[in-house]
C-alpha cells in the first residue's frame, strides 16, 4: 500500500487502436488506489503549446504590480483574479505563492442568490491584450484542451471502476465549474511552503509543472516524495470528489510545494456542476470490501471547513462529506479566503 515513487503513464494504449484498453484502464486505477498521482505523456498536447502557456506565464508575473491589480481577486465576488503572495490559506496557514485565478464562465446570478454556492458563477477578470497580448484566448485554450484530456482520464477511470466509458463524465451536468490557476512560486521561505499540504477539491487535477522542481506527495508512512519532472509530462492527481464518490477507494493524496528556486506552473482542476451530488458510486463489493480491508482507505479524510480548522482539527482530518460540488467549494473559499468571503457576503463568512 505504500509507494516512493510517483508512476510515469503513457496514455498512448488508451487511444491506439486494438490496444487492451481494459488492462490499461486497470493499471491506472491501481495507480489511483495506491497513489492518487501519476505523471501522464503521451497525453496530445504538444510541448510546443506547453512553451506558450509558460511564455505567457513568465510575462504575466513579470508586470508591473499596477497593471495586475487591473484584476485584483479582492474586487471580484466571485473570487477570479490576481492575488499577491500569501493571500491564499490552506489549513489556516498563508501559501507562498502569486497567482492569477480562472474559473468556467457563467454569467452571474442576480436577486437574492440561494444556495450560497451558486454566488461563485460569475465571469473572469481579464488583462487586456495591449498589456497581455493573448491572455485570454491563450487561457482559454488551455481550459478547453485540459478540458478534453480530463475527459479522456475519467474514461480509463470509469472503465477500471467496472463502470460504463462515459459514467463518471456523464455525472458533470450543464453548467461545469472547473479552475486553472497560474501560479508563480518564490523561493520558499524557511519554515513556509509555497503551497501547503493540502488535497484538491474537484475531480481531478492537470498540471504543468513546469522545469523546477519542489511538488511533493506524502506517503502513507508521512515521507514527503517529489513528483518527477518529465519534459512534455503533465502530472495527474486525483480531487477529493473522486475519492468521495469511489467510497474511498480512490484516494484524494495530500500534497504540497516547498521550491528553492522561482517556480511557475499551471494548474487545471476538472470540475463538475455545483448541483452535482457526492453520493458514492454503485460500485461491485470488491470496492467496498479493499476499502474496509485498508485502514488508510476506511479513515481518509477530506479538507477541513474553515469552523474545523478554527477548532483544531488536523489537516485533512474531517469527517464531513459535502452533498454537492458547490458545498464543496463555497467550503473552499470560506476557508482559504475568509477575508475575501467577509468582504464580498459578510452575512454568510462561516
Amino acid at each position: 500500500m505504500s509507494f516512493s515513487e510517483i508512476p510515469v503513464v503513457d496514455l498512448s494504449p488508451w487511444t491506439t487502436p486494438d490496444a487492451d484498453r481494459s488492462a490499461f484502464a486497470a493499471e491506472v486505477i491501481e495507480i489511483c488506489h495506491h497513489i492518487g498521482f501519476f505523471v501522464v505523456v503521451n497525453h496530445g498536447i504538444e510541448p510546443a503549446f506547453l512553451d506558450r502557456v509558460f511564455a505567457m506565464m513568465r510575462d504575466l508575473f513579470a508586470l508591473d504590480e499596477d497593471e495586475k491589480r487591473r484584476i485584483d481577486k479582492q474586487r471580484s465576488p466571485h473570487f477570479r483574479g490576481w492575488e499577491q503572495l500569501g493571500s491564499e490559506y490552506t489549513n489556516g496557514r498563508p501559501d507562498m505563492r502569486e497567482q492569477v485565478d480562472l474559473w468556467t464562465e457563467h454569467p452571474a446570478r442576480t436577486g437574492v442568490v440561494e444556495p450560497l454556492h451558486l454566488r461563485l458563477l460569475g465571469p473572469n477578470q481579464w488583462l487586456p491584450d495591449e498589456v497581455l497580448p493573448g491572455f485570454r484566448a491563450l487561457s482559454l485554450e488551455w481550459f478547453e484542451r485540459c478540458g478534453v484530456l480530463a475527459d479522456q482520464l475519467l474514461g480509463v477511470m470509469s472503465v477500471g471502476l467496472g463502470l460504463d466509458e462515459d459514467h463518471l463524465r456523464g455525472l458533470f451536468g450543464q453548467e461545469t465549474m472547473s479552475l486553472t490557476k497560474f501560479i508563480h512560486y518564490p523561493p520558499t521561505p524557511t519554515g513556509a511552503a509555497g503551497v501547503n499540504p493540502h488535497h484538491d477539491a474537484g475531480f481531478l487535477t492537470v498540471l504543468a509543472a513546469g522545469e523546477t522542481p519542489g511538488l511533493e506527495v506524502k506517503s502513507p508512512e508521512g515521507k514527503w516524495i517529489a513528483v518527477p519532472n518529465i519534459p512534455g509530462g503533465l502530472v495527474i492527481n486525483l480531487g477529493e470528489m473522486l475519492q468521495g464518490i469511489s467510497g474511498n477507494y480512490l484516494v484524494a493524496t495530500a500534497h504540497r510545494v516547498v521550491t528553492m528556486s522561482e517556480r511557475l506552473s499551471a494548474g487545471y482542476f476538472h470540475g463538475p456542476s455545483l448541483d452535482t451530488s457526492l453520493a458514492p458510486l454503485d460500485l461491485a463489493p470488491f470496492y467496498r470490501e479493499a476499502v474496509a480491508m485498508s485502514p488508510r482507505h476506511a479513515n481518509a479524510g477530506f479538507m477541513a471547513r474553515r469552523s474545523e480548522v478554527e477548532s483544531g482539527v488536523e489537516d485533512m482530518g474531517s469527517s464531513h462529506r459535502a452533498e454537492v460540488y458547490g458545498e464543496q467549494l463555497w467550503n473552499y473559499f470560506c476557508r482559504s479566503y475568509p477575508d475575501m468571503v467577509a468582504r464580498h457576503y459578510p452575512a454568510t463568512a462561516t
